[in-house]
């Protein structure tokens, strides 16, 4: 690189971005639309503490059941890994700008905005908030080396797997209040107008926190271990994701069938994610997964859309279905929205960079308006 490139560092542009990540990434968003939709925006989140709950129909049981034993946590899990490893790609791309941690600091900054935006005015389910906060921690690792990174990964999943088996005492709210919160939940975000569903959702916020506590460190751990896997060459390896896929699938399934959900869920997001890019890594892989690549590429955009689709779709100042729906029908509606946005993903790359979300975050990124119109060379590429 220049020393002119290194004094004006840019994004990468799509020719140059890692196909199989971006498709990883898309498909994730399916398994964190398919979660929140169904348990977070269709009832309140913490109705699942106050007890077994009956479900009118065999096939509600039989969605829940796949949805909280194949998806729930390894979703999310995944979305941490891809987080982490797109860090670190950004942290070696920027290595010889001497900008380079200023521009990423400032990068989480923005992301932190836009999280606490997101939290407060759209949905307080937002995931983008914690994501900033654990990059500024793991954002110093990356100047070490691998052993480094691999110690504090496993250090801090070793404290996340002791805090699952001995719970702080206080850190998570009584059943009490989690009851009256879930009725308030039941009767405003139902019938309650703009005003009513924020003041509550800010009033919610508090409990909110108190369920990231429980997974701040897990999420650090695979931030680092995604980060892991990008500087070891890994990701680039087909060989080496198959040998990582299907042990990491067996013991992981293995671990949730005997009870020891928090490591089986960290292992069966391991396995998930290697067995995808394996099969994204070949071209024919690639042809049958590529429509998930621009959902993919604009992840950011297409995560904030649904929260104000779901949020107009199920609260009082929309149409008012929350507590109103099963299963089954809340996964179709996010279903039919998700393959809405798989299509018009598609459709905007075709004539755009970015995502708009992610276009305003490179933008703010780098402190430079970032040229936004695919030109005609890249739209054959």
């Amino acid at each position: 690189m220049t020393s002119d490139g290194a004094a004006s560092p840019r994004p990468i542009s799509p020719s140059d971005r890692i196909d199989a990540i971006d498709v990883l990434r898309g498909i994730a968003l399916f398994g964190v639309m398919a979660i929140n939709v169904v348990m977070e925006f269709r009832i309140s989140i913490f109705e699942q503490f106050l007890g077994a709950r009956t479900l009118a129909s065999p096939v509600d049981r039989a969605v829940e059941t796949i949805l909280t034993q194949a998806v729930e946590l390894k979703a999310f899990a995944l979305f941490s890994l891809l987080f982490g490893a797109g860090l670190a790609i950004q942290f070696d791309r920027l290595a010889n700008s001497e900008r380079r941690t200023f521009l990423l600091l400032r990068r989480l900054a923005v992301l932190l905005v836009f999280g606490v935006i997101h939290l407060c005015l759209i949905w307080n389910g937002d995931i983008l908030t914690e994501y900033a906060l654990a990059g500024f921690i793991v954002l110093p690792f990356l100047f070490g080396p691998r052993w480094l990174l691999t110690l504090a990964a496993l250090a801090s999943l070793a404290l996340y797997l002791a805090m699952q088996a001995f719970p702080p005492a206080g850190l998570f709210p009584g059943r009490t209040a989690i009851w009256r919160d879930v009725i308030d939940a039941n009767r405003i975000y139902a019938t309650g107008g703009f005003l009513d569903v924020l003041a509550f959702r800010l009033r919610e916020i508090p409990l909110i926190a108190s369920l990231h506590a429980f997974v701040f460190l897990r999420t650090i751990g695979l931030f680092l271990v995604g980060a892991l896997a990008w500087r070891s060459g890994i990701l680039q390896n087909a060989r080496g994701l198959l040998v990582i896929a299907l042990p990491a699938i067996c013991l992981g399934a293995a671990l949730l069938y005997v009870g020891i959900e928090p490591l089986g869920n960290i292992l069966l997001a391991l396995g998930y994610g290697a067995a995808i890019l394996f099969i994204a890594s070949f071209g024919r892989g690639r042809r049958l997964l590529g429509w998930a690549a621009p959902l993919g590429r604009m992840a950011f955009t297409n995560y904030v859309a649904q929260s104000l689709i779901f949020g107009w779709i199920f609260y009082g100042y929309g149409f008012g279905l929350f507590g109103r729906l099963g299963i089954t029908q809340a996964l179709a509606i996010g279903i039919a929205v998700y393959v809405g946005q798989v299509l018009f993903s598609a459709w905007w790359l075709r004539h755009y960079r970015y995502g708009p979300i992610e276009w305003l975050w490179r933008t703010l990124m780098y402190g430079a308006l970032q040229p936004m119109l695919l030109s005609r060379v890249e739209g054959v590429q």
